[in-house]
């Protein structure tokens, strides 16, 4: 009697943890915040193209986990997954890499720059690289907010 009962139960367990929800970031660099707000402390920071585990949602905050680490990240660093790893199982080996599904959801691979390059010459992409790499520490950036009295919500 208990062996029928213990098999369903992992067979249960094992269907939902082969169910997850997922968010992938899709800017430069965020982070993970120890709570819902901007501004609180940092985490961990997570990179383009990272996939979190999404817990729960609280209005336009997600509470994730990455590599262990707990905490919020706001729905504009992320686009929410749902995908199911049972349909994985078996499957044939992937032909693109996730950075090129990433950028193919935004609508750009590298040929559509090579060829947006190609028909603009005259554009100067420096400037965006230079602008790309200019980085403001968010201690200044607190700064600037409390100087100028600016209201965060």
């Amino acid at each position: 009697m208990k062996l029928p009962f213990i098999s369903l139960f992992i067979i249960i367990a094992t269907t939902v943890s082969l169910h997850a929800e997922t968010a992938t970031v899709i800017t430069k660099q965020t982070a993970i915040r120890e709570s819902c707000r901007f501004f609180s402390p940092v985490k961990v920071t997570v990179h383009y193209n990272d996939v979190l585990e999404v817990i729960s949602k609280e209005g336009d905050w997600y509470q994730v986990k990455f590599k262990g680490v707990q905490g919020c990240i706001h729905k504009s660093s992320i686009e929410k997954k749902s995908i199911s790893l049972s349909k994985l199982v078996g499957s044939e080996k992937q032909s693109t890499s996730g950075d090129e599904v990433a950028l193919a959801g935004k609508g750009f691979n590298p040929q559509v720059e090579t060829l947006y390059k190609k028909e603009n010459p005259q554009l100067n992409f420096q400037a965006v690289d230079r602008i790309e790499n200019y980085n403001i520490s968010e201690s200044k950036l607190i700064q600037f907010i409390q100087s100028g009295k600016l209201n965060l919500q």
